[in-house]
């Protein structure tokens, strides 16, 4: 059953592109993502068998973001169809067929426990992913999509690199062929050559941080984010910034076997500072409300590399802001989807009385906005309080310090702007606009409702598999 989370999407991706019509094209997408759940589902009760030694493992680091990957990628789809419809666009064949190609590779990421493996999932996932930024081409688009191919091929081929130099520090402890599954090097961690160990993780951590959105090698994601459709937006945000942290998560394990884990965490620490300090930078003043989501996604991955950095109950932390995250940005570009919808732009100056005028997207909005920002009683809240504590009794004092100083200024960027957007009088709509129809707000209300439970109470088996894969990192 473990291959099916890989190959029923690419199965579907090719049907996607041989079936004609865009109903039946939108059909397959829904169906498939369905379809994909349920097997994650049924993952939680009963975990499958490893294929192919560890080419396909899955252990609870990996059902954590898999699991993350399809609840996201179903509610994504689920919007999609009305989403195209509002905009008169169809569902091309390309568009179907990559983000159903999207979901194997991501799939293939989170089901896998070889660094080689690993690194073709994620170079996939680059390849599946840019199409849907150049949706109904545009210049901007175009220039967005080469941005992103250009700079994440580069660091994916540094993660390349990277890989090449665990399979070095392998031979130098004797292996004539360096076996490159998690349990393999992990056995042999106490053999590892030191300097290419070191180097493997620097050149991981600057290839997937890349592709995750890290700063400073960021400079690709307010371009594609802004520019992509909304639904692929948010997958973007909820679900495939994922696979690179994955890699950066899986090569931290392996630091940790090795005794070598505060090199990785102050690594870890000093880029998730920085994204959180670039985030602060550039919130401020923006003009596009997609391109101001866009670097609180980068904020937001500074918070899990700061919490993976501090490590222990930073960790713990860390792994369910992630799931906190994917649900709130998620919602937050679905929610920016409506707002084009119905206002027919995304400019913040043009956006007013968003509450007033549209009550249900102002009300998610607002709920996302909180969510995304750390307000209790939303989940975001008490992950960013868990990796505050776990840096205090670190004794990082000074670093808790400019984590919450950061994060306060990243609030205030973003609470102006979304305060503009939703205030005084409603904005003239376009004729033709349309209404608030269930069909683009069920999705919002369900991952708003999502990441309010998980403030309330965390449930136990969720809680099971976040101390399952924190221990994986060696918290």
């Amino acid at each position: 059953m473990l291959a099916a989370v890989t190959g029923v999407p690419f199965v579907a991706a090719l049907i996607a592109w041989l079936v004609p019509g865009n109903r039946a094209r939108l059909a397959l997408l829904v169906g498939c993502s369905l379809v994909h759940l349920g097997f994650v589902a049924s993952f939680w009760v009963s975990r499958p068998a490893p294929i192919g030694g560890e080419a396909l493992a899955l252990d609870d680091l990996g059902l954590l973001f898999l699991a993350i990957t399809s609840a996201v990628f179903c509610l994504v789809s689920l919007y999609t169809p009305a989403y195209l419809r509002r905009k008169g666009q169809a569902a091309t064949r390309t568009y179907v067929s990559c983000a159903l190609a999207l979901l194997g590779a991501m799939g293939l990421v989170a089901s896998t426990r070889h660094f080689g493996v690993l690194w073709v999932a994620v170079e996939a996932s680059t390849l599946a992913s840019a199409p849907l930024i150049a949706h109904r081409v545009t210049p901007q688009k175009l220039e967005a999509t080469w941005k992103y191919l250009m700079l994440c091929s580069l660091g994916v081929a540094l993660a390349l690199l990277g890989t090449f130099f665990l399979g070095l520090s392998a031979s130098s402890a004797g292996a004539e062929m360096p076996d490159f599954t998690v349990a393999a090097l992990q056995a042999a961690a106490p053999r590892l050559s030191v300097p290419w160990l070191k180097g493997a993780f620097v050149l991981l951590l600057v290839g997937y941080g890349t592709k995750m959105g890290l700063a400073p090698l960021h400079s690709w994601l307010p371009d594609a984010y802004s520019e992509a459709p909304s639904p692929a937006s948010a997958l973007f945000s909820g679900a495939l910034s994922n696979c690179a942290f994955l890699g950066i998560l899986r090569t931290l394990g392996l630091l940790e076997s090795a005794g070598l884990g505060p090199f990785g965490h102050r690594l870890l620490i000093a880029l998730g500072l920085l994204s959180l300090g670039v985030a602060a930078a550039f919130t401020f003043g923006q003009r596009d409300l997609k391109r101001m989501l866009a670097y609180s996604s980068v904020e937001n991955y500074g918070i899990l590399a700061f919490g993976v950095g501090i490590g222990g109950l930073g960790a713990y932390g860390s792994l369910l802001h992630a799931v906190n995250h994917s649900l709130a940005k998620t919602l937050l570009f679905l929610v920016a989807g409506n707002i084009l919808l119905l206002y027919g732009t995304r400019a913040v100056g043009a956006l007013r009385g968003i509450g007033r005028g549209t009550p249900w997207t102002g009300a998610l909005f607002a709920l996302g906005i909180f969510a995304v920002a750390g307000f209790p009683p939303f989940g975001s809240f008490l992950s960013e309080l868990t990796i505050l504590r776990a840096a205090l009794s670190a004794g990082h004092g000074g670093l808790a310090a400019i984590y919450l100083v950061l994060l306060g200024a990243v609030f205030v960027g973003t609470a102006g702007i979304a305060l503009s957007a939703l205030q005084g009088e409603p904005a003239a709509r376009p004729s033709g606009a349309g209404t608030e129809s269930a069909s683009i707000l069920v999705s919002p209300l369900l991952l708003a409702l999502g990441v309010l439970a998980l403030g309330l109470a965390i449930p136990a088996p969720l809680d099971r598999i976040l101390q399952g894969a924190t221990r994986i990192l060696g918290g």
